[in-house]
């Protein structure tokens, strides 16, 4: 997302985003920023270093003149000016059945950013499905892969029959995974879990999940 969208949803949008600063201190001065700009060196020479995470659509004179703003980068030559990647996938939810085949060639699989997933985590787990889903043929597994764990969520996002009219690229989140059943206290009253604990619970069941599937096969 370019950081011009970022900065229009709040004031900390980009502390929280780009620019978060936790686990780093000043070694000076022991003191905590507020934000920061991640820079990483892009050549062997250490003459070119990249701004981590600062993709924008803004017009090349004024991201000289922000990014001069920024503190240690006020006489910075700029090398090459930012831009949006192109993010090229196909639409999943139409083409791909639920082992990453394509419906139209059954011996083909898709799998990595192509599919519609976001990052490298992402991408690296729809390969390592992908080619699960072809193994399971010469073993006895199921290809029941165990649907409340985080990969299984996010295959189901991405070969959901009913995101093909409006299927965007998403990374793993917890709001992509089965809800947990409700509970019942004794005033009859419906108990949802929240924030961390809910997370805590979500992560537990997929461990159990997983675990109980890889001991069947």
């Amino acid at each position: 997302m370019p950081i011009e969208e970022m900065a229009r949803r709040g004031r900390e949008t980009l502390r929280f985003g780009p620019m978060k600063p936790v686990g780093l201190t000043n070694p000076h001065t022991d003191e905590r920023p507020h934000a920061v700009v991640q820079l990483r060196q892009d050549n062997q020479a250490a003459s070119l270093y990249n701004m981590v995470g600062f993709q924008t659509k803004t017009r090349h004179s004024n991201q000289k003149q922000l990014f001069r703003r920024i503190p240690g980068l006020e006489n910075a030559e700029f090398a090459k000016l930012g831009g949006l990647h192109r993010n090229t996938f196909i639409n999943s939810p139409r083409l791909l059945d639920k082992t990453l085949r394509f419906k139209q060639q059954e011996r083909i699989r898709f799998a990595g950013q192509i599919t519609g997933v976001e990052g490298y985590l992402e991408s690296a787990a729809i390969g390592l499905l992908a080619g699960m889903f072809f193994l399971m043929k010469f073993w006895a597994a199921s290809h029941k892969y165990p649907k409340n764990t985080a990969l299984a969520s996010l295959l189901s996002h991405i070969t959901n029959a009913e995101h093909q009219d409006n299927f965007q690229p998403t990374n793993i989140n917890f709001g992509l995974f089965p809800a947990l059943p409700d509970k019942i206290n004794h005033k009859g009253k419906t108990l949802r879990l929240k924030g961390i604990e809910k997370k805590k619970a979500l992560s537990e069941r997929a461990l159990n999940d997983l675990n109980a599937w890889i001991n069947s096969n």
